[in-house]
């Protein structure tokens, strides 16, 4: 009779705790906020013509700072078939410089970003990409997919060109303590 005492409170406490505990450990709950200081971001894919070809390879590592309020910045440093995309460099450390963007985060931990690249001259407008990107480990790992692309180009004249780069990023900075509430 104990033994099936037992396993009824354990069944009742699993029921009541257990679904509790699956919860605390998702995603959910994410905002903003989720998404803020300084990521490093290894990038790699394709760009390709209208026919489906593919037109440049892209490798490339990126910093961004996130304001926790929509807003980042970045710089990175990125090539097209093994030459260094053209941009305003940093002369110490000849990353490119002057790319900004904002973004949103989703409860779910989803989100999107646009980055907006400087204008390579008078009358042209800078390339912008939109990313979709799922965020990880409370905050502290970024998935991103291009999902849309527009080259620099005559302003109002380009168009997005079909893409398929990805971007995986890690939050730097100290792990938090496992006694942080936060972690």
């Amino acid at each position: 009779m104990k033994k099936q005492i037992f396993l009824c409170s354990a069944a009742v406490a699993l029921i009541f705790f257990g679904g509790s505990v699956l919860r605390a450990q998702d995603n959910d709950g994410c905002k903003l906020s989720t998404l803020s200081g300084d990521y490093s971001f290894r990038i790699s894919g394709q760009v390709f013509s209208p026919s489906g070809a593919v037109v440049t390879q892209r490798d490339g590592v990126a910093m961004a700072h996130y304001d926790g309020a929509g807003n980042f910045t970045q710089a990175d440093f990125v090539f097209a078939n093994g030459v260094l995309v053209p941009g305003p460099t940093d002369a110490a450390t000849g990353f490119h410089i002057n790319e900004t963007g904002t973004y949103t985060v989703n409860p779910d931990c989803t989100g999107t970003a646009t980055i907006n690249f400087p204008a390579p001259g008078l009358g042209l407008s800078g390339a912008v990409i939109r990313v979709m990107f799922v965020l990880g480990n409370h905050g502290r790992t970024v998935h991103q997919i291009v999902s849309s692309l527009t080259p620099p180009g005559p302003t109002g004249k380009q168009a997005p060109v079909p893409a398929n780069i990805h971007a995986d990023g890690e939050k730097l900075g100290a792990v938090p303590a496992a006694s942080d509430p936060n972690a």
